[in-house]
C-alpha cells in the first residue's frame, strides 16, 4: 500500500495515530535519554519512518511506534556516550516542570521514575539495560512485548532486567517521604539558606547528601560532585549566591515530580534547583544552571499565568 502526501486521508489518520500515542512515546523517550530536545529529535525521526512505512510491516501501530523510538534511543545513548564523556562538568537530565496543569509535553506519567535522582541513576545502566528496564519496570510491559521491541530472546529480556534491578537496587533509597513533607523540607531549607543559618541548613540533610551541579561550561557550576552534610551546607551557603543571585525573581515548581525551584533572570530562566528526601532528610540536591537545558522552561510571564 502506498503512502500517501501529508494533506491527504492516509496521511491525516498516520498523523492522528501518531498523536496518539504522543504521550507514551515522549514518556519512553525522555526517560531514556534524559533531554527534552533529544527526545523531540527521536519523535520527529520516528514519525518520519512512521509515514514510510508500509502496512505489511505494521500489525500493531502502538507496538511498531514504541519499537522505533525505544531503538533510535538505544542507538542515540550508544552514539552519545563520547559527548557524555566529553562534557563539562556534571551531567544532568533536562528539568521539566510538572505542576498540575502544566504539561506541555504530555507525559503519561508523572512518578518516581521521572524524578532527577532516578534518571541520575538510570545513568548506571547500559543502553539496552535502560531500554528493558523502563519497559518492563516502568511501562510495565510483558516478556515478550519487550523481547520484541529490544530484538531479544524473552531468555535474554529476564537476565538483562535482573543485573539491571541489581545496578539500581543497590542506589535506590527505601524510604520515600510523602509530598507534604517533601514540600516542607525544601521551604525550610531554602529559608535556612537564605538567612545563612549553618546549623539549620546541616540539620536537614542526610549523612551522605550529595549536590550536583551542571553548567555544561556554559554557566557558574559545581565542576565535581559535593558530598556530606558539611561539605554540602558550606558549599551551598558559600556558593549559592554565585550560583543563584539574589535579584533573581524565584518561583516554586514541580520538577520532575518533586519540589523545585525556578529562577528567573528577565524574565527567562535561569536555573533550577530541586531536592530529593528520603527518610525525613535531603539526600540529593540538583542544580541546573546550563542555559541550553532551560530553554524549553515556559518564561516568567507563562509560569506566572498559570497559576
Amino acid at each position: 500500500m502506498k503512502v500517501q502526501k501529508n494533506g491527504d486521508p492516509e496521511g491525516a489518520i498516520r498523523l492522528a495515530t501518531f498523536d496518539q500515542y504522543r504521550s507514551l512515546l515522549f514518556s519512553i523517550a525522555y526517560r531514556m535519554l534524559g533531554s527534552v530536545a533529544d527526545a523531540e529529535d527521536v519523535l520527529q525521526d520516528a514519525f518520519i519512518r512512521w509515514q514510510q512505512s508500509t502496512e505489511d510491516n505494521i500489525r500493531s501501530p502502538r507496538a511498531f511506534l514504541v519499537t522505533i523510538v525505544s531503538r533510535l534511543c538505544i542507538n542515540h545513548l550508544q552514539s552519545a556516550r563520547v559527548q557524555r564523556e566529553e562534557y563539562v562538568g556534571q551531567w544532568l537530565p533536562e528539568p521539566v516542570v510538572t505542576d498540575p496543569g502544566s504539561d506541555p509535553f504530555g507525559l503519561i506519567k508523572v512518578d518516581e521514575s521521572l524524578s532527577m535522582a532516578f534518571l541520575v541513576l538510570l545513568e548506571r545502566l547500559t543502553p539496552i539495560e535502560r531500554a528493558v528496564f523502563l519497559l518492563r519496570e516502568v511501562f510495565e510491559y510483558e516478556y515478550p512485548e519487550v523481547a520484541a521491541v529490544v530484538g531479544q530472546s524473552e531468555v535474554n529480556c529476564r537476565q538483562i532486567l535482573r543485573r539491571a534491578r541489581q545496578h539500581v537496587s543497590t542506589m535506590r533509597p527505601r524510604f520515600e517521604v510523602s509530598e507534604r513533607k517533601h514540600n516542607d523540607m525544601l521551604e525550610r531549607f531554602l529559608e535556612a539558606v537564605g538567612s545563612g543559618d549553618m546549623n539549620g541548613v546541616v540539620a536537614l540533610l542526610a549523612k551522605d547528601v550529595v549536590l550536583h551541579s551542571d553548567g555544561g561550561g556554559k554557566a557558574i557550576a559545581v565542576p565535581n560532585a559535593v558530598r556530606g552534610a558539611d561539605n554540602v551546607a558550606r558549599g551551598i551557603l558559600g556558593g549559592l549566591e554565585r550560583l543563584v543571585p539574589k535579584s533573581l525573581v524565584r518561583r516554586l515548581a514541580r520538577i520532575n515530580g518533586e519540589p523545585g525551584l525556578v529562577n528567573y533572570m528577565n524574565g527567562r530562566p535561569h536555573s533550577v534547583l530541586t531536592v530529593h528526601a528520603v527518610d525525613d532528610r535531603i539526600r540529593m540536591i540538583y542544580i541546573v544552571t546550563n542555559p541550553d537545558k532551560l530553554s524549553h522552561l515556559p518564561d516568567l510571564l507563562a509560569a506566572d499565568e498559570r497559576r
